[in-house]
């Protein structure tokens, strides 16, 4: 639980008692649902601050809705889309695609902002120029993106000044708000959410990030949970530097099952047929090295080197599903001849930066959550011997991706939630969706998650991309359906094959 976040289970509007009391305010809301066009109704309710002290300062959080397209309604399935920073409200957006007609009729689609994204009292920690040079930051003190396992004297100090101006940034433009963004706020934020939309039980849907929220949620209110599928599953029990290994690790197994299916396509910059998976994927980190010695040039018009870290970004933004590999392999034979700006586009769509004030937010409320939610070292020399670890696991990715974990260690300590459990003991059956090749969100831990949770049941889907359901698989689809449309889940173990 989060400093300033006082008290367990018990202490929802609903569950009596003084907090219960203190709260009643909040979950006897009513939204003033207004149409917001297409067919989709907006409004917004709100929360507290700091659930210790509901009395004090209030947040407002957007959410947005498609209503039910048939009339025996069942409720509202709340639906995110992972981040941290991720739009609930936007995601709704893409309802069609992203919930089946089935489950369409008999529920009201929702999302919502969570606190600090978005709409929704959005944390800001630096302006756009500010954050290009802080995702961008090289390791050589010159911002060239140089080799981040061989970091210089000077490299380590630039490290040490953009990471902490990062947090200090947050502290100056957000104040007491970073203190309370981390997900066992917005777990208490949709449950509020649940009982002004009517729910008895929560029946939701959460992607990669969204499956803690999930995980929080059932772990705090587990007699309200009613069906919760939670898919492309974060393990909740491994700190920063663990969560950034593992991810990376994740990455590679994805970058192998791209560069195969890359050799044995038409025109592959890679290679062909006859070349192996380990020369491909060699010939990637080979422009990486590159791109840190001498950037990659752009056409972009907006001043910004294609350096060694936006190079990674663009082919990581690629793994997160098939559907952007012929782009990817564009984007890397231009970059063969010189022309990095197919592989900083792609790492733009990554982090939003299309639209200057999306990206501004999002990037912030990423490092902020993942701060929040889980410990890291202080000292930035257990991360240095980190970097050296992940480049043994995972030498592609595993080095920046630890680096990029640097912010945490400056983040206030009593804003950084304590370990737990997180097992939702007495919580209704729980559904736990893994792909075997998923690049963001590594299968194991899926399977850790399910097995954690008292009430965790395993549905896998083999294949390549981040997240399954939706994905097009038939047998993940109709399992995910069923559940959400009668509470009954499918066997614990079920395998899907694409």
């Amino acid at each position: 639980m989060a400093a300033g976040c006082t008290g367990g289970t018990e202490t929802a509007g609903e569950s009596g008692g003084d907090d219960g009391d203190r709260l009643s305010a909040f979950y006897g809301q009513e939204v003033d649902w207004r149409e917001c066009g297409d067919g989709f109704e907006c409004g917004s309710y709100e929360v507290p601050l700091d659930y210790g002290t509901p009395d004090g300062e209030r947040l407002e959080i957007a959410v947005r809705r498609l209503p039910a397209s048939g009339a025996d309604v069942l409720g509202s399935l709340v639906i995110n889309p992972g981040g941290p920073g991720g739009s609930g409200y936007d995601y709704v957006g893409a309802a069609t695609g992203v919930v089946s007609r089935a489950v369409r009729e008999r529920f009201d689609v929702v999302g919502f902002d969570p606190r600090g994204v978005g709409r929704s009292s959005p944390l800001t920690c630096l302006d756009s120029d500010e954050l290009d040079d802080f995702i961008a930051v090289g390791y050589d003190g010159r911002g060239g993106g140089a080799d981040p396992t061989d970091v210089t004297p000077d490299g380590l100090r630039e490290l040490e000044e953009v990471n902490r101006g990062f947090v200090e940034g947050c502290r100056e433009r957000s104040g007491d708000l970073m203190l309370h963004l981390g997900t066992v706020n917005v777990a208490r934020d949709m449950d509020v959410l649940r009982a002004v939309l009517g729910d008895e039980g929560l029946t939701y849907l959460g992607k990669s990030y969204g499956t803690y929220i999930g995980t929080r949620y059932a772990d705090l209110f587990p007699e309200r949970v009613r069906a919760l599928v939670l898919d492309g599953a974060i393990d909740p029990g491994i700190d920063q530097l663990q969560l950034s290994a593992q991810q990376a690790a994740g990455f590679e197994t994805a970058l192998r099952a791209f560069v195969e299916d890359c050799l044995g396509t038409s025109g592959c910059p890679l290679g062909d047929d006859e070349t192996s998976v380990d020369d491909g994927v060699e010939k990637i980190v080979g422009l990486m090295a590159e791109a840190g010695d001498e950037p990659l040039r752009s056409t972009t018009g907006d001043g910004r080197e294609v350096n060694r870290t936006r190079v990674e970004l663009g082919v990581m933004a690629a793994l997160y599903s098939e559907s952007f590999w012929p782009r990817v392999r564009s984007a890397l034979a231009d970059a063969f001849e010189g022309d990095g700006t197919g592989l900083l586009m792609l790492g733009d769509d990554l982090y939003d930066r299309d639209d200057r004030e999306s990206y501004e937010n999002s990037s912030a409320a990423l490092v902020a959550v993942n701060c929040s939610d889980h410990p890291s070292p202080r000292d930035i020399g257990d991360f240095e011997e980190a970097v050296e670890r992940a480049a043994e696991e995972a030498p592609v990715f595993g080095p920046t991706l630890t680096w990029g974990a640097l912010p945490c260690a400056y983040w206030p300590e009593e804003a950084v939630a304590e370990p737990g459990r997180l097992d939702a003991p007495g919580a209704a059956p729980i559904l736990v969706v893994g792909t075997t090749r998923d690049s963001a969100t590594p299968y194991a831990w899926a399977e850790r998650l399910a097995e954690r949770l008292e009430s965790g049941v395993l549905l896998t889907r083999e294949g390549d991309g981040h997240t399954a359901y939706r994905r097009g698989s038939v047998c993940v689809d109709d399992a995910v359906d069923a559940y959400l449309l009668t509470e009954e889940v499918p066997p614990d173990g079920t395998v899907c094959v694409r």
